[in-house]
Formats: structure tokens, C-alpha cells, sequence
């Protein structure tokens, strides 16, 4: 599986958010404590939203982030608001640029966490339902780039929770016409830039770990000692696979089966359904 990060907040630098916690990113990809896997090194990607451009940067590579060069030079130099970083642990998929996460389309961002059971019986049936338009600009392989692309057919642009819903109910209503009891395993996140939204379902009901932090506010009454808050603005949210560190209180899980929107530091949590 893979591990992922979902930052909205005062602009900060990569570094900040990838290289620095106790339980980096970086950290997680040779290391995760609760992922599928202990080591995520298929290759890794970060997006990021800044004033320069009208859609998002993305840097993507197939080497592991614990050694790639080229990340540690870009995350001294990047800073930026609202952040999305992935490491992956390929679930079968070829390990290749455009396999990496997150995914892009205009302004919107994409990252996914698990996987669709029986992917390979399944993709004649869910590409087949992407709308025609956009199906020429999927590039990659993975089960992860087809489930963004349904939710943009779904129209994510307009409703991500009621999109996100109506991909998931496809997925699980294929699966079933090809005996697949659990065909989905996931936690996402996705933005425009402005609003992030994170999901946590699984049609077993026992999906991937995913937590958020406390209220920043909270935590510095808590902590006024601790120098790393002071910095952070009391809007700033970060939505991660794992928590970053071990600060006692900072971090709460995400509900299963839930759906949680950020945007302006006010959160919406929100019981999430696959809808048809």
C-alpha cells in the first residue's frame, strides 16, 4: 500500500512537512509503523498550490524518497499552503512516473491509499464508464488513477463527497458481477486548492489507518513550550496515514467510513456511503 500527507494552512516549506517530523514522510517510506507495509520506496510525488500558476506543481519519481536528491533539493525551496505528498507501495501496478501519486486534472489533486480488489477482472467494466472525454488523458496503469478519473466523470468538480460516492458504488456494484466480495480499499485525499476533502472507507469495513491533528490552537495551550506550534497558524490542518509524531493529543483518527472537508482551518466530518 502507500502512505500519504494532506496539508492546508500558513504557506510553509516541504522540508517542514516531509523531512522534519520525527515521523517524516521520508521517515514512513522506510519505515511505516502502520501501513500494509513496513517500506513504501515504489517511487513518490508531491503537489503543491502557490500564487505563480493556475494549476498545481507536481514533482513525481520512481526513486525512493529516502534517497532521492532532487526531493530534498526541491522541498529546501518550495513553500506553499495547501500540500499533497504520497509514497507508494505498488499494489501490482509498474513502478513509473506516471503510476506515482498525486494525480492531476486542471486545478484538482488526487491521492489514494490501497487498492481495488480485482483490479484486472474489473478495468474493462470502469474504464469503459470514465467519460470519453477524459479517458485519453489517463496515463498510467494503476487502479488508483482510474477510481480519480470516475470520480471526475461523476463530477467531482462540482460535489468531490457525492462524486467520490458514486465512483465507489460502481467499483463495488463491478465487483459483485465478478464475485469480488471487498473490491475496495481505500483513503483519499483530493483538492482544488482552496477545499481539501479526505476519505476513509472500505467495503469490508476495515480500512486503511488515517488520522488528523488537533485544533493548533489547542495544542499550543497545551504545549507552550514547544516551539514547532508557534509557527503554525491556528487554521492549519494536516491529514496523514500516520501522525508525523509522538506529541501526546495532537492527532485524532479519522472515523471509518467518513468523509472529512477542510477549508479555511473549519473541518466538516461527515458519514461517508457509496452511493449509485
Amino acid at each position: 500500500m502507500c502512505r500519504w500527507l494532506a496539508y492546508t494552512g500558513s504557506p510553509v516549506l516541504l522540508d517542514d512537512l516531509i523531512y522534519k517530523p520525527t515521523n517524516s514522510l521520508v521517515v514512513q517510506s522506510l519505515h511505516s509503523r502502520l501501513g500494509a507495509e513496513a517500506t513504501n520506496g515504489d517511487g513518490f510525488g508531491v503537489g503543491w498550490y502557490d500564487e505563480h500558476a493556475p494549476t498545481p506543481g507536481v514533482f513525481r519519481s520512481i526513486e525512493p524518497a529516502w534517497s532521492d536528491r532532487n526531493l530534498r533539493e526541491l522541498a529546501e525551496h518550495v513553500r506553499a499552503g495547501v500540500v499533497l505528498a504520497h509514497i507508494r507501495a505498488t499494489s501490482g501496478t509498474a513502478v513509473q512516473q506516471t503510476n506515482c501519486h498525486p494525480f492531476r486534472h486542471g486545478r484538482w489533486l488526487w491521492m489514494h491509499n490501497g487498492l481495488l480488489a480485482g483490479f484486472s477482472a474489473m478495468k474493462r467494466d470502469l474504464v469503459l464508464a470514465i467519460d470519453p472525454e477524459l479517458f485519453p488523458l489517463i496515463e498510467g496503469s494503476t487502479d488508483s488513477e482510474v477510481l480519480f478519473y470516475l470520480a471526475l466523470t461523476f463530477g467531482l468538480e462540482k460535489d468531490p463527497p457525492t462524486a467520490v460516492a458514486r465512483a465507489v458504488g460502481l467499483v463495488e456494484e463491478v465487483g459483485r458481477t465478478h464475485g469480488i466480495a471487498f473490491p475496495v480499499q481505500m483513503t483519499v485525499a483530493t483538492s482544488d486548492g482552496t477545499r481539501l476533502w479526505a476519505f476513509r472507507y472500505s467495503t469490508e469495513g476495515q480500512s486503511r489507518s488515517l488520522f488528523r491533528n488537533t485544533d493548533v490552537a489547542v495544542l499550543r495551550q497545551q504545549y507552550p513550550e514547544n516551539p514547532v506550534l508557534h509557527d503554525l497558524a491556528d487554521s492549519t490542518r494536516i491529514v496523514v496515514s500516520e501522525p508525523l509524531g509522538d506529541l501526546k493529543g495532537a492527532w485524532h483518527e479519522v472515523p471509518e467510513s467518513s468523509c472529512l472537508t477542510i477549508e479555511g482551518g473549519q473541518e466538516e466530518l461527515q458519514p461517508f456511503r457509496p452511493a449509485t
